[in-house]
């Protein structure tokens, strides 16, 4: 067993989810140290010094544990991070119930995944692998369908908007955490006319309410409203 991840997010293709398998090996000495103990350390280095610092070694390390120890409970640094994202998915609870206006509810739903990417930095690096999903994300997108049941069209299109949705969340998290843009104050902008005439045009007053909620309503009422 080695102690590298499948950083491209394939998660390992062909492996068993480690939401069907048993929470430790039934081979070896009592454990001294339950998944969850693993997980909550894992995720704690990672809130600390980020994704990278996370390692099998460094994790068992922090437990006071021989790396070699943790595999017999996890195969791998991707079982590891399928749990830390589901782990820190569950922090979305309790999910709303579903009544009242279904944008409301979904920007309300929004929001807690923003807050939940400030809390945890480095989950937006992960939340996408597709072996991450596990029974907290499965319930947080089902509350997302409970939202959006009152709407009559396909369940396609709903997925397609809960997509759509986690994917601009991401967005506003990543663009949080970056550096500053580069400004153009040192670019001569002569060969880029359509471009110095919008840096010159006198900004037009902002638009009322938070640029967030504001691109959240426009996406969501585009996609499912009349469809």
């Amino acid at each position: 067993m080695t102690d590298a991840s499948t950083n491209s997010g394939e998660g390992g293709a062909g492996r068993q989810p480690i939401w069907g398998r048993p929470a430790r090996g039934s081979r070896g000495p009592t454990p001294t140290h339950t998944r969850d103990e693993i997980v909550a350390a894992a995720i704690a280095l990672a809130d600390a010094e980020g994704l990278a610092a996370v390692s099998m070694r460094a994790v068992a390390t922090a437990l006071g544990a021989s790396a070699a120890s943790l595999y017999r409970y996890l195969s791998s640094r991707d079982d590891l991070l399928d749990l830390m994202t589901d782990r820190t998915v569950g922090e979305l609870r309790p999910h709303p119930t579903g009544e009242g206006d279904w944008l409301d509810g979904m920007l309300l739903l929004a929001r807690r995944q923003r807050e939940l990417f400030r809390r945890h930095p480095w989950l937006v690096e992960v939340i996408h692998r597709p072996s991450g999903i596990g029974p907290e994300g499965l319930a947080w997108f089902d509350a997302c369908l409970g939202t959006l049941e009152p709407l009559p069209c396909a369940a396609s299109a709903k997925f397609e908007a809960i997509a759509m949705m986690t994917g601009v969340v991401s967005l506003f998290a990543r663009t949080e955490t970056a550096a500053p843009p580069v400004g153009f104050t040192a670019v001569d902008l002569t060969a880029y006319p359509h471009l110095a005439a919008a840096l010159t045009t006198p900004s037009a007053p902002a638009p009322p309410g938070d640029l967030f909620d504001r691109t959240l309503r426009s996406l969501l009422a585009g996609l499912l409203s009349g469809v």
